[in-house]
């Protein structure tokens, strides 16, 4: 999952989550994520794990002190880098999710699509579109399409959930 190290500042972000990371543990789901105890990543992590689940933190070792690791997961790498973080996380998750976040969350989630794109995987990668949070881009990605810089047959790709229900969903749907 990827996710902001803020909370935001509409309380929804945080609720939805946890919802969302108690959602997964109840279905048997684990979580792979950036590691830290802080912001949106902790809230998923602490749901997880408190519903009985497993989460995997992976973090570059230069934001240890400034995420805070989260010291409670079942498994957590410390990586040289983000680019480390970002192979690692790819070759541990059997899908994607992009709740909401800044500008790390988006380098992830946009990385994870161009390389579905090129055929370097065929995972699952959903934007969890949390209170309109990811209107603008959906937007923009249907001016990608109209104008040809995404073709029609990768629209598939672009996978869209409001709730955790339909994460789910999107998730089972591929298998």
């Amino acid at each position: 999952m990827y996710c902001g190290s803020g909370l935001g500042i509409n309380p929804i972000y945080a609720e939805k989550a946890a919802e969302l990371g108690t959602v997964f543990a109840q279905n048997g789901h684990g979580v792979v994520y950036g590691g830290s105890k802080t912001g949106l990543m902790g809230k998923v992590a602490d749901a997880v794990l408190k519903a009985g689940g497993e989460v995997i933190g992976v973090m570059p070792t230069h934001l240890q002190k400034r995420e805070i690791a989260h010291a409670s997961l079942t498994e957590i790498h410390f990586v040289e880098s983000m680019h480390v973080r970002k192979a690692k996380m790819v070759e541990l998750a059997d899908a994607f999710i992009a709740l909401p976040g800044g500008a790390g969350t988006m380098d992830e989630y946009f990385e994870v699509f161009t390389w579905a794109q090129i055929g370097l995987h065929e995972k699952p990668i959903i934007l969890y579109n949390v209170n309109g949070f990811y209107d603008a881009i959906l937007q923009h990605f249907q001016k990608m399409l109209e104008e040809g810089f995404i073709r029609t047959e990768q629209k598939p790709l672009i996978r869209v959930a409001t709730t955790s229900e339909e994460v789910l969903h999107l998730l089972n749907e591929h298998g």
